[in-house]
């Protein structure tokens, strides 16, 4: 009889900590940021976007800094999947990205950002204006 005790309290004590795993795993999200860039040198960029996220659409905002060999200015409109996330504002942090490329008119760019709390953004969209660039980039999004 003690067997069949100890056999059932484990069995419980099993399904207990596969539920409470199941349940703490993080979410996904989708985002869309809309991003000016533009500098000599130096250079920045800022702008906006939204997150997705369990049915509700939260207001980001973007700003950050370029050191490098920057020149022009363009417009980015990126989309994508958000990995990693608990709550809302795990979204906001600085994401560091390195780059290179030139854009005359128009083209398409793709990037995956990871900011301090393990959050992963996969983004692609499409980029405008004029523009040379070999930098590192700062991204800071907030949660408005």
């Amino acid at each position: 009889m003690k067997l069949s005790s100890a056999f059932r309290s484990a069995v419980l004590a099993l399904i207990a900590f596969v539920g409470l795993s199941a349940s703490a795993r993080a979410d996904d999200g989708y985002v869309q940021l809309t991003i000016y860039k533009g500098g000599w040198i130096i250079g920045g960029n800022g702008g906006g976007g939204v997150l997705d996220f369990q049915g509700r659409r939260y207001s980001l905002g973007i700003g950050g800094i370029d050191y490098g060999f920057v020149f022009g200015g363009s417009r980015a409109v990126l989309r994508g999947l958000v990995h990693n996330i608990w709550r809302p504002s795990d979204v906001a942090g600085v994401y560091a990205a390195g780059g290179a490329g030139i854009v005359v008119g128009g083209g398409v760019r793709g990037i995956v950002l990871t900011n301090a709390r393990g959050v992963v953004l996969e983004l692609s969209g499409t980029q405008v204006g004029l523009m040379a660039n070999a930098d590192l980039s700062g991204l800071a999004i907030s949660l408005h």
